[in-house]
């Protein structure tokens, strides 16, 4: 199992350890509920440092990836960031992805932990149509970089301190190139996967415990906390953020996910894998469709509990679920069957051999 650069303070500070994407990871370290609300008002650091990072360079770096993802990487510009997802040529997700543009010639992709291997694979399989090189214009950075994600209101307020730029007035999806505690070249992103704003640090392996003791020294202040993977998954299903490996994998496509925003079709963009593929779906209309819902009756759901319609018949299923620290509410990502996949839709969820009624609603669930 492996380790992050950050592995020994967690179990030195006491955290609940357990094996995550191959790696141990801290769960909780005071108990889920209370670091979700740590986040939600104050300010908390998730060690993410199992995240993958992958260099794209290169003249044909733009139409590269206008081809292996989603989204319309042309919109980009030095300092933007982007959410897109890799379709696989089958239907389904290789994986989602930030694709962070440094300028027109080089890209950052931040990819899940899980997959680094298969999202290598998958790229390295396009490249040669590029005369994109492995282990040249496209580089597998993810064993040199650890990262820390500051989440929550005063997570900004916190990271100032310790940089040698302004970045209070930074939007959502952006990112510079900047010191941070004294560390040259550190990338600072505003991507976060909270709902309660922040940022996250890139820095080199060997920087990591000086950027760890700079940013939990400046946030003595703010009441700053070490926050688990567990207060992590609360906190993004509230925001109604999809998990790879729950709501979203191999077998399931952007537009059935929800994630047609993220998925372009037009001319600028031009082909890119399973283009024909969702345009058909578009055009055929969608048989199932990722929803969120909230329950009416009382209950927790739960991942893989069965959705089903007045009558008892299973429509579909519980992708992700929770009893919702901040909403306090039974909420969850399903995937539902037409035509009961509409907001305002009646649907039940089995929660232990009872039918608990449920209703289709917009995401996100939290909102400030």
């Amino acid at each position: 199992m492996k380790e992050t650069t950050f592995t020994q303070k967690h179990i030195a500070l006491g955290a609940k350890m357990a094996p995550f994407a191959g790696y141990n990871m801290p769960i909780e370290y005071v108990g889920i509920n209370k670091e979700h609300n740590i986040v939600r008002e104050g300010v908390g650091v998730f060690d993410v440092s199992h995240m993958g990072e992958i260099w794209v360079k290169g003249p044909n770096a733009i139409p590269f990836l206008q081809y292996v993802t989603s989204n319309d990487v042309s919109t980009l510009y030095p300092g933007k960031a982007q959410y897109s997802c890799f379709p696989n040529g089958k239907g389904g997700i290789v994986d989602d992805v930030i694709v962070y543009c440094v300028d027109n010639e080089t890209f950052l992709l931040v990819v899940n932990a899980s997959n680094v291997d298969k999202d290598w694979a998958h790229l390295c399989e396009y490249a040669p149509k590029y005369d994109i090189t492995p282990g040249k214009e496209l580089y597998n950075a993810s064993d040199e970089i650890c990262q820390l994600a500051i989440q929550g209101p005063k997570a900004m307020e916190v990271m100032q301190k310790i940089c040698d730029e302004n970045i209070m007035d930074m939007e959502y999806y952006t990112f510079k190139k900047l010191t941070v505690a004294g560390i040259p070249n550190a990338i600072l992103s505003t991507t976060g996967y909270t709902g309660s704003g922040g940022c996250e640090v890139y820095v080199a392996n060997e920087d990591g415990a000086r950027l760890w003791d700079a940013v939990f020294a400046a946030g003595e202040e703010f009441g700053i906390s070490p926050i688990g993977l567990g207060a992590r998954d609360t906190l993004r299903l509230e925001m109604g953020f999809c998990l790879y490996g729950n709501d979203i994998d191999d077998t399931t496509s952007p537009i059935e996910a929800g994630l047609g925003w993220i998925t372009k079709f037009n001319d600028v963009k031009g082909d890119f894998i399973d283009k024909d593929y969702m345009l058909q779906q578009k055009a055929d209309g969608l048989k199932r469709k990722l929803v969120g819902f909230e329950l009416i009756d009382k209950g927790i759901p739960r991942h893989g509990y069965n959705v089903c319609n007045a009558d008892g018949e299973v429509i579909g299923v519980v992708t992700s679920g929770t009893m919702a620290p901040t909403v306090k509410k039974g909420v969850g990502l399903a995937y539902v069957n037409a035509p009961l996949f509409k907001v305002g839709s009646e649907i039940f969820i089995e929660v232990r051999g009872k039918m608990l009624k449920a209703e289709v609603v917009k995401t996100p669930f939290y909102k400030k």
